[in-house]
């Protein structure tokens, strides 16, 4: 592990496994982009049934739901950086695979949906491993850098570059993007092998007779075990109970309520996704002066009077402007609720507790969006917004128990303190 010091905080060094960790997890972004963008519009070109589109999208949900639980113990059992590679690698052919399928012309619904989920359950293994993998390559206080560098880089990839280049793709095939995300996905796979050659993360031999229900079940008791994770999940789940509901409706408040068109819908989230670049580049500097919880705290407040300008002024620029800010204070937020679990969580159970928290954070939005596609019929476009808003006030309540000094780490089973929360 390496770290380097300046103006006050740690930096992961970008020298070796961490150098590699980034670039693989960005080009797989790039990838994943690319299919995100281009499975749905091939989806309409098969069919004019909305239920079907909408489930080709659903199926990247369903999996967390099902087998995120069993993806995090499987994740603390086997070597993290092997199970990335083999991961990445057999997404890369079974994509390449369905890439030659739509050149050939036998692409159905059937298959992308099929495709979408097997994809999404083979994700669960790779991101908790990712996420347990992370430890393991920087030191303890370069943490936050190294995620707001990851997630940051991330969105470039997908949120700036990815999905602008489909159409260019798509010109030259329809399966062209698909054939460019198994290329990435290979690619990725090389560099995660490349870290083989590190220093393989630290592991506690597993007690004799354990099964991965016992496992499992001892990361959801950690999870609630410990006053201050409980309080980020339960706060992170009803952020995406309300996210949900924005996401399934932000077209129509962009497109009806301020009848901006599909131009206005390009220009909202393009200052969503840059404000969440911004949010990457300055969390450091936020989170060093106000410590993680309170930041997560901070991030949380402002959000909600962006989502209550955003449900209530009828103008285009403003609403640019509040997701532009909302976006900001979201990777703000994405950043440290996720250091924060990396820091208290025990290194041997990271992929459990990972995947804990993820599945019941994750098993919200679907709820939401429905939620949310019956507030805009009832009340109108814009009151989704406000709903996000109200969700957002319980999180912040939700993570009163976090903000407390001296929130022991506590092990599964055992009242005695192991650590202190970081504050």
């Amino acid at each position: 592990m390496a770290a380097v010091e300046g103006t006050g905080t740690f930096a992961p060094v970008w020298r070796g496994g961490f150098g590699r960790l980034w670039t693989a997890a960005v080009v797989s972004r790039f990838g994943d982009a690319l299919r995100g963008v281009a499975l749905p519009l091939l989806a309409t070109s098969l069919t004019s049934r909305p239920l079907l589109i909408a489930s080709v999208t659903a199926c990247g949900y369903l999996p967390w739901i099902v087998f995120g639980l069993l993806g995090g113990a499987v994740a603390d059992r086997v070597d993290q950086r092997r199970a990335m590679w083999t991961v990445d690698a057999v997404r890369g052919l079974l994509v390449a695979v369905f890439a030659v399928a739509v050149a050939l012309g036998h692409a159905s619904i059937a298959l992308l949906i099929a495709l979408a989920f097997v994809l999404t359950t083979l994700q669960t293994l790779f991101d908790n491993a990712s996420t347990a993998l992370l430890p393991a390559l920087v030191d303890h206080e370069a943490l936050g850098r190294a995620n707001a560098r990851l997630m940051t880089g991330q969105q470039i990839a997908g949120g700036l570059i990815g999905a602008p280049v489909v159409p260019l793709l798509i010109a030259a095939g329809a399966a062209v993007p698909f054939a460019a995300d198994a290329g990435t996905f290979l690619l990725a796979a090389a560099l995660v092998a490349s870290l083989q050659r590190t220093e393989a993360p630290e592991r506690t031999p597993r007690p004799a007779g354990s099964t991965l229900r016992r496992e499992i079940a001892d990361g959801l008791r950690t999870l609630w075990h410990d006053r201050a994770l409980r309080g980020l999940c339960t706060a992170t789940a009803l952020c995406n109970i309300g996210m949900g509901a924005l996401i399934a409706t932000l077209v129509i408040l962009v497109t009806g309520w301020l009848d901006a068109g599909t131009a206005g819908y390009a220009v909202v989230t393009t200052a969503y996704a840059v404000g969440g670049l911004g949010g990457g580049v300055v969390n450091g500097r936020i989170a060093t002066r106000f410590g993680p919880t309170r930041t997560v705290v901070l991030a949380g407040l402002v959000q909600i009077a962006a989502l209550v300008v955003l449900g209530s002024v009828r103008s285009l620029a403003v609403t640019a402007t509040a997701l532009a800010v909302f976006g900001f204070m979201g990777m703000v937020w994405n950043v440290n609720t996720t250091t924060l679990m990396q820091q208290r969580a025990p290194s041997d159970m990271l992929g459990r507790v990972s995947s804990a928290f993820r599945t019941l954070a994750v098993a919200g939005a679907p709820v939401g969006a429905l939620l949310g596609g019956a507030v805009a019929t009832a009340w109108g476009p814009n009151m989704p917004a406000l709903l996000t808003a109200a969700f957002f006030v319980l999180s912040v309540l939700a993570l009163i128990p976090a903000r407390k000094r001296d929130v022991p780490v506590v092990a599964p089973g055992d009242d005695a303190t192991t650590a202190h929360a970081p504050r």
